[in-house]
């Protein structure tokens, strides 16, 4: 077993998916319906398809005859290595994870004394503490004044919080074109929606200069626009063709809502 707990188990959208697919496999065999399974996990049945075909490939599941498949031998030890590292992990969030973050760090909505109860809110990107009632609580640990960072002890419940969406629109390469093959018009419109604009790549940074843009993020773009689509923000990101499918894979990996947008002057 790998001794990183993120290890492709949670690295990796397909491979949670082969994990429940066999899972759901070795639960219902011989006899299993793959309708029921896309339903469970959320995908269609073409997709259930795919993986059982998948894991069959790999040794994992056994077909005899039509639709009774069984978890073979080398399957279930894919599974039980596996199981380990999400239990592995697990562990490590109970353990040391929560107990670091035991005092969240919050902007305080008003004026705040010690031992005062606290509702905690996601806020444009950031965390705030504020009297009013929230879905999560805590106790605020020493005074602090609106505006200010507070230290917020004790928080029990789920802080509401709605992950942000992601806009995406390719720029191509200078030998294709550059810069000047995006239109200023198509392009403006998303900015206005755009609580961050990220670029990737020369190109895609001179494409919002030329629409007298500033972007947020250029060093960093990818990983600084996941992180802000994590904290609720709408964002934008140009970013150079050869970049695009493998950002997208990384959104989708996140498990990150994006839309596609052509901006190329036609």
């Amino acid at each position: 077993m790998s001794d990183d707990p993120l290890s492709n188990i949670l690295r990796s959208k397909r491979e949670t998916t082969r994990f429940q697919v066999l899972v759901e496999v070795a639960e219902h065999q011989p006899s299993i319906r793959q309708q029921e399974i896309a339903e469970k996990l959320g995908v269609t049945p073409q997709a259930i398809s795919e993986y059982v075909r998948d894991l069959a490939n790999d040794g994992f599941i056994s077909a005899e005859g039509r639709g009774r498949y069984y978890v073979t031998h080398k399957g279930v030890e894919w599974v039980l290595n596996n199981a380990e590292v999400l239990e592995a992990y697990a562990r490590h969030v109970r353990r040391d994870i929560i107990h670091q973050v035991a005092t969240w760090a919050a902007i305080a909505d008003t004026d705040l004394k010690a031992g005062d109860s606290v509702g905690v809110y996601m806020k444009g990107g950031w965390l705030y503490a504020g009297r009013q009632p929230q879905t999560a609580m805590g106790m605020v640990i020493a005074d602090a004044a609106c505006g200010a960072d507070v230290g917020v002890a004790r928080l029990a419940g789920i802080i509401d919080h709605t992950e942000g969406k992601v806009d995406v629109a390719k720029v191509p390469r200078i030998e294709r074109g550059g810069s000047k093959m995006i239109s200023p018009d198509k392009l403006l419109p998303l900015v206005k929606k755009a609580d961050v604009i990220g670029a990737v790549g020369l190109e895609a940074y001179l494409a919002l200069k030329n629409a007298k843009i500033n972007p947020d993020m250029f060093f960093g773009a990818r990983e600084g626009v996941i992180e802000a689509a994590f904290h609720g923000m709408h964002c934008l990101i140009l970013i150079v063709d050869e970049e695009f499918t493998d950002f997208l894979k990384r959104l989708e990996t996140a498990g990150l809502s994006y839309t596609i947008h052509e901006l190329v002057s036609q």
